[in-house]
């Protein structure tokens, strides 16, 4: 997939504000195990957190379930956010080296913040990379359980592309029965293929997923990756504490926010 430039890096986080209200977000995180069987003479290498084998599926999302970007391959036995920061596409966004635009007010009159993508408690917290607040913070902090709600709603993105990729392409509805670097080809042409589908006469099978309650299967050949903590910088607390502060603000709010709290959709 090629390189995103400035202005589809904008049209990108032009979408989130206008579908997922989520201003300078350039697409929606998240990795995938994809589970293959046990290659010839690879030990442990492949093998994941959940005893099968597999390789890691990382993958950006616009807000239209489209792949952006995606990294194909890591070992199954890397878990959580270091499958990001090892990644092409992780180095990629730590060395500012991916046309990512300048930093834009995210109202009028505001100071400039930086463009995001957003991504759940597996990854790491940066400037351009924000997560959730941990259980912890959220106890009698309704501005933390907003905050949460509306990275849950743009990070909803991802979640949504992996499940349409599933119900799409049966090979991911069970271990891949092929060596790595099959799969990783296979995975690769798939997200293509996915993105060529994104079309508006094409969309039967992804609101059938969409609509569906259907929980994921312990033999689904996709598998969510491992969460693991760790500590982060001040100035990427910063940042998020700046994007809850416009999340609760007359500019930034959306008036179901806080039913949506009260009900306890804050993941």
């Amino acid at each position: 997939m090629p390189q995103p430039s400035e202005e589809r890096w904008k049209e990108i986080a032009k979408d989130f504000q206008t579908y997922w209200h989520f201003p300078n977000c350039l697409g929606a995180l998240d990795g995938k195990h994809v589970n293959i069987i046990c290659p010839i003479n690879a030990g442990s290498t492949y093998y994941n957190y959940k005893k099968d084998h597999s390789i890691v599926l990382l993958a950006l999302v616009d807000a239209q379930y489209k792949f952006v970007m995606i990294d194909v391959g890591a070992y199954g036995r890397n878990s959580d956010g270091g499958v990001y920061e090892n990644s092409v596409m992780g180095k990629m966004f730590e060395r500012n080296q991916l046309n990512v635009p300048q930093n834009t007010p995210i109202y009028q009159n505001s100071e400039p913040m930086p463009y995001t993508i957003v991504a759940d408690a597996a990854f790491p917290l940066k400037t351009y990379l924000l997560k959730p607040y941990s259980k912890a913070k959220l106890v009698n902090n309704d501005s933390n359980k907003v905050f949460n709600y509306r990275l849950s709603r743009a990070r909803r993105t991802v979640e949504n592309a992996f499940g349409i990729l599933r119900a799409r392409f049966r090979i991911f509805q069970g271990p891949m029965q092929v060596q790595p670097d099959m799969a990783d080809i296979i995975v690769q042409a798939a997200c293509a293929l996915h993105n060529y589908l994104r079309t508006e006469k094409s969309q039967e099978i992804e609101e059938n997923y969409l609509n569906s309650n259907e929980s994921q299967s312990s033999q689904d050949g996709l598998a969510n990756i491992e969460i693991v903590g760790r500590n982060y910088r001040q100035d990427a607390i910063a940042v998020r504490e700046k994007f809850k502060e416009y999340f609760v603000s007359p500019e930034g709010q959306v008036p179901w926010q806080m039913d949506m709290i009260r009900q306890g959709r804050i993941d």
